[in-house]
Parts: structure tokens; C-alpha cells; sequence
């Protein structure tokens, strides 16, 4: 059975740890890109607010869907944490070029992660998110828990990127 309190755990975790990572960074550290070809800390934030989005909008589908499967769980967290693949993020997550203010998108992380804990807080039935599940564009069919696993593992993948362009810019 899904537990949504360790899965909310888990989400307030990576969050924090996100937030930690990005506070005390000025307007032009967080704006600064490594390179032409690399996101700035602060587009990689309003990419991780746009999946999160994605993946809430992929949850909801997922359980209204009335043709739903049943799907396997996959090994999320040993593609997601390994850095050494590259993953080219899809246009619906990619990031706006900026510039950000550091509270504006602290402003849309609440926002995408309140709306996440709402749908979340919606389930009344814990089998729906073992029974249910909604096609991923990367990982294929995926069961409607592991959309909210994504959500925190998404993070914590972006957390060492965001790790490495600081120790790029700083």
C-alpha cells in the first residue's frame, strides 16, 4: 500500500533542501548561466515548476481516466539521480530565458507544490495509485504513485545540477 504521508515527506524534503540551495543566491547568481548552452539556476528552478505542473496534470488524468491500467513500477530513482545520463527536457518543461527574481519563483514552487498537495489530499481511495496509471513521455506507463515519486526524485536530480552551476559561477 502507497503511504502518502512518506511520499509527502519525501516532497517536503527535496523542497527543502531545493530552497536551501537557492536562498541565499543574488539576482545575478541566480541568473548567470555557465554557459551558452546551460541553464541558469533560475531557469532550472522554473523547469522544475513546470514538471512538477506536468506531472500533477498527469496524476489527475490518470486517475479520472476510465481506461486506466494497471502498469510495473520502474526503477525511477536509478535513471532520475544518475547524472551521467542526459535528459533533454521536453518543450511543455522547458524553461523560460529569464530573468527571474529569486521570490518569484519561490512564489511558483509554493504555487505548483500546494496544487500537488491538493490533488494528493483529494485520493480517497490509496488503491487508485497502485491501480491506475497514465503514460510518462519518458519512462512509458507508470502507476499513478510514481508520478508523485517523480515529483521529489525531479528535484533532487536538479539539486546536484544546481550544486554544479554554482560551483561553475560562484
Amino acid at each position: 500500500m502507497v503511504e502518502l504521508e512518506v511520499l509527502r515527506e519525501r516532497l517536503a524534503e527535496a523542497r527543502s533542501q531545493l530552497i536551501n540551495e537557492i536562498q541565499n543566491l543574488g539576482f545575478d547568481g541566480f541568473n548567470k548561466s555557465p554557459g551558452e548552452s546551460s541553464w541558469s539556476v533560475a531557469q532550472v528552478c522554473h523547469h522544475l515548476y513546470l514538471a512538477e505542473k506536468s506531472f500533477t496534470s498527469g496524476l489527475i488524468y490518470g486517475m479520472k481516466s476510465e481506461k486506466s491500467q494497471k502498469a510495473d513500477a520502474k526503477p525511477l530513482q536509478l535513471y532520475l539521480l544518475d547524472r551521467t545520463k542526459k535528459i533533454d527536457a521536453p518543450s511543455i518543461v522547458a524553461p523560460s530565458m529569464g530573468p527571474f527574481e529569486l521570490q518569484q519563483i519561490l512564489n511558483l514552487l509554493e504555487e505548483s507544490r500546494a496544487n500537488l498537495l491538493t490533488v494528493m489530499d483529494g485520493v480517497k481511495d490509496k488503491t487508485v495509485l497502485t491501480e491506475k496509471s497514465a503514460k510518462h513521455p519518458l519512462f512509458g506507463y507508470l502507476p499513478l504513485y510514481q508520478w508523485i515519486e517523480n515529483v521529489y526524485l525531479h528535484d533532487q536530480r536538479h539539486i546536484e545540477q544546481i550544486k554544479e552551476i554554482k560551483s561553475e559561477i560562484l
